[in-house]
């Protein structure tokens, strides 16, 4: 594939702020038609992009002859049934995370891709991030030495959304997101750990609802044990005061430490024998640039993109495990 042209099911805001143009950035690659189930919304962006054909129907954006890769930008609950069916017509597939609602999901998606041979991608897209590629770099030089502990610690006060009970944003739905801000954010911070420790082999969690604003669980303890027997521990809080607000993960080596955050990309704070260091490290404009460009020379033969559904299927164990789902 010289030459990739786009479809995407679905243009929320995270086809605005994080990932649509980069698509259009890369050589060889365009976003040639979109859908949304709103004629309306999917008419306004495709002219405001200037994105020549727009669907309301996803059977008829796949099959569009001119259409040859898909990106799935949907909740959660759909991932699996688009991918399987873009796959199924022979058409590489780019899809949001967590990789579905359900770990069984992502199994069913799995096996579509190897009887396929077609490939699914994954938009775990800090891992190819320079902040965080450097936090590796420090990891895999031993710059702390042995790693002992991996702790991660996140709090943050309820939006205002969240107080109107009768209308829930849709990540607050379990059945449509798989579960509450958890499912939605804790992705991001367990596949990073994943891709620096390796898989996640136990997992188990306390979930509970202390705010009362939905149903969905607000608050969850978990630990964990990677493959290489390193022990993790998190703590996530949803309805949080202000005076809270936290994000945090720290890896903790027998010469040193590691503090970094995962969604405000404070400055890394290094501290080792030498003394402690304060590390900034810039991001690109649109934070999934990098990888997007990964996934499109993968597709063109130039390069290999391992940010795989295989590879992002044990985040939707751990977190299945943790909420107590399997």
């Amino acid at each position: 594939m010289k030459r990739i042209n786009w479809g995407f099911i679905g243009c929320g805001e995270v086809t605005e702020k994080k990932s649509g143009p980069a698509f259009s950035e890369v050589e060889g690659s365009s976003v040639v038609a979109v859908m949304s189930r709103s004629d309306q919304k999917a008419r306004r962006y495709a002219e405001s992009h200037h994105i020549e054909k727009w669907y309301t129907d996803a059977q008829e954006l796949i099959d569009d002859p001119d259409v040859n890769a898909i990106y799935i930008a949907t909740p959660p609950s759909s991932h699996a049934t688009f991918a399987i069916m873009a796959m199924k017509a022979g058409k590489p597939v780019y899809v949001e995370k967590p990789l579905a609602a359900h770990y069984e999901d992502c199994a069913r998606i799995n096996k579509i891709s190897a009887d396929t041979g077609v490939p699914c991608f994954v938009a775990y897209y800090r891992r190819y991030l320079p902040y965080f590629q450097r936090i590796k770099e420090f990891i895999d030089n031993g710059v702390i030495g042995k790693v002992i502990n991996v702790q991660v610690r996140f709090a943050v006060p309820a939006p205002d959304l969240d107080y109107q009970s009768t209308n829930l944003p849709w990540r607050l739905q379990p059945d449509i997101a798989g579960g509450g801000f958890f499912y939605d954010l804790a992705p991001h911070q367990l596949d990073l750990l994943q891709h620096y420790f390796g898989v996640i082999l136990e997992a188990d969690g306390i979930c509970a609802n202390r705010g009362g604003l939905y149903q969905a669980e607000d608050s969850v303890s978990a630990c964990f044990r990677f493959e290489s027997g390193l022990p993790g521990s998190g703590s996530w809080c949803f309805v949080a005061h202000d005076s809270a607000r936290e994000d945090r993960v720290e890896v903790i080596g027998d010469k040193g430490q590691i503090s970094f955050s995962v969604f405000t990309y404070e400055p890394i704070r290094l501290n080792t024998e030498q003394g402690s260091q304060l590390i900034e490290v810039p991001n690109p404009p649109y934070v999934q640039f990098p990888l997007i460009k990964a996934v499109i020379e993968h597709l063109q033969g130039i390069g290999i993109c391992q940010c795989t559904s295989v590879s992002a299927t044990p985040v939707n164990w751990a977190m299945d495990r943790i909420l107590g789902k399997i």
